[in-house]
């Protein structure tokens, strides 16, 4: 215990800014705390552990397949998580959740969402397992195809789950621009309303 002790002191003395840099590196260090906090609080960081499906439209360009997967045969018993990540473990659930949420917001932010968006590889394989997970009992009394997994189904030029079921779970509807009128829960702005008004005011 005393050389963990030991250890964690030598470590603070040895990055402990002195002399002219403490200063400096206070306020650099309390700025990126700050930004980080900022962050978390800005993107709602702590809504994503939930299973949520309002989660989704904290991105708006989620939007059309919020609307599209509510008002489809999914809308009333499933979430979002249900077909989109693994349901494994705990562990392999957050670890996809967590790899999947860094690359949606990389895209997102640098404005690479493509018009019409499509599973990439990974989740097409968690999406189709998803598949025969919930419909167990339909694949066992299909063809065995059904039961294959998504990298067996590619490697013999099968078929996915959805390219017979086209219209489960969000329909045709593939592009961010397809449903501009629907209702959907998207989140209130953090926008504080006398900046806002202040805005407003300019406009």
């Amino acid at each position: 215990m005393n050389r963990i002790r030991k250890f964690i002191e030598d470590l603070i003395n040895l990055l402990r800014p002195r002399g002219a840099a403490k200063i400096p590196t206070i306020i650099i260090v309390a700025a990126f705390i700050g930004l980080f906090i900022y962050t978390v609080y800005q993107s709602r960081a702590w809504s994503y552990l939930s299973d949520e499906p309002s989660t989704c439209v904290n991105c708006h360009v989620m939007a059309p397949y919020y609307a599209t997967w509510l008002h489809s045969s999914h809308g009333t018993n499933t979430t979002c998580n249900d077909c989109h990540v693994p349901q494994d473990n705990i562990f392999s659930k957050y670890y996809f959740k967590a790899a999947d949420g860094l690359r949606h917001s990389y895209v997102f932010t640098m404005r690479n969402e493509p018009q019409a968006m499509m599973a990439i590889e990974a989740s097409s394989q968690v999406i189709m397992k998803n598949c025969v997970r919930c419909h167990d009992q339909l694949t066992q009394e299909f063809v065995k195809a059904g039961r294959m997994s998504y990298k067996e189904m590619k490697a013999e030029n099968g078929m996915a789950c959805w390219d017979c079921h086209r219209e489960v779970t969000h329909t045709r509807s593939r592009s961010i621009s397809s449903t501009p009128n629907a209702l959907v829960p998207l989140p209130q702005t953090n926008v504080p309303k006398w900046l806002s008004d202040i805005t407003n005011r300019k406009k």
